[in-house]
């Protein structure tokens, strides 16, 4: 898919001189050197996403998100007089082809910064890449450890709450709530699967019994499946991604295999699942009925909230700037990134630079606000996304709330509820973060 370019007229370059995001007025002048990716008018942001492959489903419409937002915000005069030029490229979740579309989006496209690429095994294929080019690797869509640490990729930020924190706080909640169970882990076979697996012990090694894992990319995952009801395991954890979630709940369905299933976020998502598993199953199986009672996180409002501020402000940018299709939580999360990515724009200045974003979101990204449920923690020693999540049960095609936020870090750091008042969008719907001085 092609990203949309902006045509500046004199009169639309008049217009954005004058005026910042939402009409505001722009800070500061010229004078700066010139940057990859920068112009008087537009800054160039880039991007990978599986368009087509496995991982497509739900994943390929995150961009589609994000796309919107920033249209959102470039119709209100962009940020700094600059409209954002977003390039996404696909690649289906081959890290080879990763390599290949992220070295045309930073020489051919000549990118400012790269901008939630998605996936553990794929970004971690140009993560060295983007590092030693000196190219910001802003809120990666994953939640590997990979990603925070500035030490040796400084460039680079997560975004989402990492496998690790996630599962720590599951591994809790399984200890109190199910302290007679025999786990089982249904795990992706990198990265992803090996974080979730550190952060379930902390709270579970007594009850695991075993650990099962599939290669992306191999979609028989009958022996995994088998493994874990031979071993007895009555819960079993899935860390992975959707079309993972759907395989395992129709293996299970053909073993008459009944556990309490617990998945991340990442691979919970019903409306998309029971897609899947209509695909999968070539009708057998018509909806999402096989996750009644199955157990996740949530750390962002979604479409079954219509309620929730953020959601009313997501459906109003959806419904001015989407393309086909209708708001998905895919597509809140896209909105939601680019959100925070406006913010570090705004924090980086009016004259941003490849160092100077890096080193606002640094200084000022864990004031960042928006619709997560739980602060960044953003400095500059740690580039560790989102602090928290809670519990949830799907029932109904929707989930119900089983504990209150909570936060955490790594390793033995402890789990607590998470303070304050949630934040609500502006009324413009765009950010207004100071540049940091």
């Amino acid at each position: 898919m092609k990203a949309r370019r902006v045509c500046a007229t004199l009169a639309a370059a008049l217009l954005l001189s004058a005026c910042g995001a939402a009409g505001r007025p722009a800070e500061g002048g010229g004078g700066a050197e010139p940057q990859v990716g920068i112009t008087d008018t537009a800054v160039k942001v880039g991007a990978h996403f599986p368009l087509t492959g496995v991982a497509a489903p739900g994943y390929s419409e995150i961009p589609t998100g994000a796309q919107a937002y920033f249209d959102f915000v470039n119709a209100a005069g962009g940020v700094h007089r600059r409209q954002i030029e977003y390039v996404f490229r696909d690649d289906a979740y081959n890290p080879t082809q990763t390599s290949q579309v992220v070295n045309e989006l930073v020489l051919q496209d000549q990118v400012f910064a790269i901008m939630g690429g998605l996936g553990t095994p794929t970004h971690s294929a140009v993560l060295d890449h983007l590092n030693s080019e000196g190219v910001p690797d802003l809120f990666v869509s994953s939640g590997s450890l990979l990603w925070d640490q500035p030490a040796e990729n400084p460039m680079t930020f997560g975004w989402q709450p990492d496998y690790e924190i996630e599962a720590k706080i599951i591994g809790q909640y399984v200890a109190q709530n199910f302290p007679d169970a025999r786990v089982g882990l249904f795990l992706q076979d990198d990265d992803l699967g090996r974080d979730a697996e550190i952060g379930a012990r902390r709270y579970l090694e007594g009850q695991i019994v075993a650990a099962e894992r599939y290669t992306p990319g191999n979609t028989d995952v009958a022996p995994q499946i088998a493994a874990l009801q031979a071993a007895g395991a009555d819960l079993v954890i899935g860390f992975n991604v959707p079309s993972y979630t759907a395989l395992s709940q129709l293996q299970s369905l053909r073993l008459n295999y009944k556990p309490q299933w617990i998945y991340s976020n990442i691979g919970s998502d019903p409306a998309l699942v029971g897609s899947l598993l209509a695909r999968f199953s070539e009708g057998a199986v018509t909806d999402a009925g096989l996750l009644e009672g199955v157990l996740t996180t949530e750390y962002l409002p979604g479409v079954d909230t219509p309620d929730n501020p953020w959601t009313q402000l997501f459906q109003r940018v959806w419904d001015a700037h989407g393309g086909d299709g209708e708001l998905t939580n895919y597509r809140i999360y896209g909105m939601s990134e680019a959100y925070t990515f406006v913010q570090a724009l705004q924090a980086a200045g009016p004259n941003p630079t490849r160092e100077g974003i890096v080193e606002a979101v640094e200084r000022s990204g864990s004031t960042f606000e928006g619709p997560w449920v739980a602060p960044f923690r953003y400095s500059a020693d740690r580039h560790a996304g989102i602090s928290g999540v809670q519990v949830t049960r799907i029932a109904g095609g929707t989930t119900e709330n089983l504990t209150p936020v909570l936060v955490t870090d790594n390793g033995d750091a402890p789990i607590t509820e998470a303070t304050g008042e949630p934040a609500a969008p502006p009324a413009d719907g765009i950010p207004d973060v100071q540049p940091v001085s």
